[in-house]
């Protein structure tokens, strides 16, 4: 049976940069955490970030670009947390490895997880087009990378690997 990754947020975890959580309710989730798929990670935790933390986006480009070293990762007040970032992606990307994960599910927007937008880096809650950090790196190893509003997509791609 094929591990899934997932946004711990997404289980109702309270590990949102505002102590919360992103709770999704859905019934293939569901499914799959009753059938002992689901890898629960938040990135930032495991990056060194605590909980609550200031919120963080990515200023003049995307995940791909932090990981590059091109874009920074940066707080309203300015504290550069890139390599916090960095961090959770790489121990993301050892826990997929370690359980031959090839799908995940993460949270959209976050400068962690995005797969389709992120914050444009301004604190104005404007979006753009891009990867968050952990996103970029899975995607660059060959992991297919789902957003919680991708579901039934990550149920096609599963059924396509076999069980």
């Amino acid at each position: 049976m094929h591990k899934i990754l997932i946004s711990a947020c997404l289980i109702g975890e309270k590990v949102r940069y505002d102590g919360g959580d992103c709770h999704t309710h859905s019934p293939i989730i569901e499914q799959w955490q009753q059938q002992g798929r689901l890898v629960l990670l938040c990135p930032e935790v495991a990056g060194g970030l605590p909980i609550p933390r200031a919120p963080a986006e990515i200023r003049h480009g995307t995940g791909a670009m932090v990981l590059d070293k091109t874009a920074n990762i940066m707080t309203a007040d300015h504290n550069d947390l890139s390599q916090q970032f960095i961090s959770g992606a790489e121990q993301t990307l050892t826990l997929a490895r370690t359980h031959k994960i090839k799908l995940a599910i993460l949270k959209e927007g976050s400068p962690s997880c995005g797969s389709n937008y992120i914050y444009d880096g301004s604190f104005t809650s404007i979006k753009r087009t891009g990867s968050g950090v952990t996103a970029a790196l899975l995607q660059r190893n060959h992991i297919k990378v789902f957003s919680e509003h991708c579901l039934i997509e990550a149920t096609a791609f599963l059924n396509t690997m076999g069980s």
